[in-house]
């Protein structure tokens, strides 16, 4: 059965010696191998250079604190069950009297555990977050050896409470976000109406 009115015509040409022998071809790859070698190099060497990323680039996690330095992790699951990839796990545990200074809520996460190497850096699980406890920052995740080093725990992931350890994730909230923080009085888990934020200001 013909399939289609197209034909093609096959060469029988016989090769030259010069191309049986391969040496043109060998010639010119040669050639183009040294016209490289007096090019700029594409390469840096990392970690001494680094090449410029963008603001919104998605590096290492960082599960953020409050103003006051307590975590704002309440291990609700959303960031989990957004995740693609499958790559957090987690375990809560209730607050006990006197970790007020710990933990902003009364449940917090005892476990907080993220596999980066299946980690995709998508960004959902920020997105989900209804405390804005989670960011990616613009941090490279570290090389390891072992598989298992690369499953980062609260250890690495929680921001430290000194000033200097403070990392600024401005870049990764939006306008709207920025603009819904500034309404006194407005929590995080609470739906509003357009008019109850315009009598809000």
């Amino acid at each position: 059965m013909q399939l289609t009115n197209r034909s093609k015509m096959v060469s029988n040409k016989e090769q030259s010696l010069s191309e049986r022998l391969y040496l043109p071809a060998i010639l010119k790859g040669m050639s183009i191998t040294m016209s490289h070698l007096f090019k700029k190099k594409v390469t840096i060497d990392f970690p001494e250079k680094e090449r410029p990323r963008a603001p919104v680039y998605r590096g290492q996690h960082v599960l953020k604190r409050d103003e006051k330095g307590a975590e704002r992790c309440t291990a609700c699951g959303l960031c989990a069950v957004a995740c693609p990839a499958e790559a957090i796990t987690m375990e809560s545990a209730e607050r006990k009297k006197g970790e007020e200074h710990l933990y902003r809520e009364e449940k917090y996460a005892r476990i907080y555990e993220i596999n980066m190497l299946r980690c995709i850096f998508c960004g959902l699980c920020e997105e989900a977050c209804p405390k804005e406890a989670i960011f990616l920052t613009d941090r490279i995740v570290d090389a390891e050896y072992e598989r298992g080093d690369f499953v980062y725990g609260k250890d690495k992931l929680v921001e430290s409470k000194d000033n200097t350890g403070k990392i600024d994730v401005s870049t990764r909230q939006t306008a709207e976000v920025a603009e819904f923080k500034k309404v006194p009085g407005l929590k995080h888990n609470t739906l509003f109406e357009n008019k109850q934020l315009k009598e809000k200001h």
